[in-house]
């Protein structure tokens, strides 16, 4: 496994297309009406919104490699990228996507390593992240890797209003 830092070649946003579309489709297709999900996946992860976050200063892109495959990516946010005002102090973990064939082999672990790498060396004193509030497995994993409930906040699944937790983690 290995993790390469997006450039900005026309073939990295492709790359980040695609495995966006793909892991947030397989992940909550079952959970949200047909609609909802094309109506979210075509405004969330059209390339010319995708274009706008990769050229963002304060995001980073990395890509997560098993058996010379991209199997998922990971997306922090500094400053005004964060999604919420949480301040400068704050580094928002607001993507860990990992195809489904690729979970349970740490992958998710190793991307949330590097965020926390990112953060201590940016001397950020706290990580977050929101999380759809019935992704079990997700909270799951955030919970054993030392993230707490801290709030919560609304996201839209097309025309649907859902609640995703805000979990947050203090860094030493």
């Amino acid at each position: 496994m290995f993790i390469r830092e997006r450039g900005h070649s026309i073939e990295d946003l492709h790359i980040l297309h695609e495995i966006s579309y793909g892991t947030f489709d397989e992940t909550f297709k079952d959970q949200n009406s047909p609609e909802n999900m094309k109506n979210y996946l075509e405004k969330a992860f059209n390339l010319k919104q995708l274009k706008k976050e990769l050229s963002n200063i304060s995001s980073q892109f990395f890509f997560v490699y098993y058996n010379d495959e991209v199997a998922g990516y990971l997306k922090v946010n500094t400053n005004e990228a964060q999604s919420e005002e949480m301040g400068d102090e704050s580094l928002e973990l607001e993507r860990i996507y990992i195809k489904n064939k690729f979970q349970r082999h740490g992958l998710g672990k190793y991307l949330l390593d590097k965020a926390i790498e990112i953060a201590m060396k940016n001397n950020k004193k706290n990580i977050w992240l929101g999380v759809w509030e019935k992704n079990e497995n997700a909270i799951a994993f955030y919970k054993k890797m030392g993230f707490v409930h801290t709030g919560a906040h609304s996201f839209y699944m097309g025309d649907e209003e859902q609640i995703d937790f805000i979990m947050m983690k203090t860094l030493n």
